[in-house]
């Protein structure tokens, strides 16, 4: 994935499809980020540049708990995207 505005736009979209609610705010962030499970809201750090922005986002959606059918076609593209990406890296660390 490009670290671009337009990809983090998707991944925002994503997360708006999956009812979850995307917050910059400041903070002591341990990871860059903040999950609230049961208000469905992730909370990143607001001082995160775009590229720490868009890992971080790549960290956290595939922790949720979601049904990728009902998403519009192009957000379960990028979903299944964010699956392989994060296969491959947890691949790459098992090495």
């Amino acid at each position: 994935m490009k670290y671009t505005q337009t990809t983090l736009d998707k991944l925002e979209t994503l997360l708006d499809e999956m009812e979850y609610v995307v917050r910059y705010e400041r903070g002591t962030f341990q990871s860059g980020y903040c999950i609230l499970e049961q208000k469905k809201v992730v909370v990143l750090n607001k001082f995160l540049q775009m590229e720490g922005r868009i890992n971080t986002l790549l960290d956290i959606i595939p922790q949720l708990n979601v049904n990728p059918e009902f998403f519009t076609a192009e957000s379960r593209k990028v979903y299944e995207d964010v699956l392989i990406r994060q296969a491959a890296n947890s691949t790459d660390s098992n090495k």
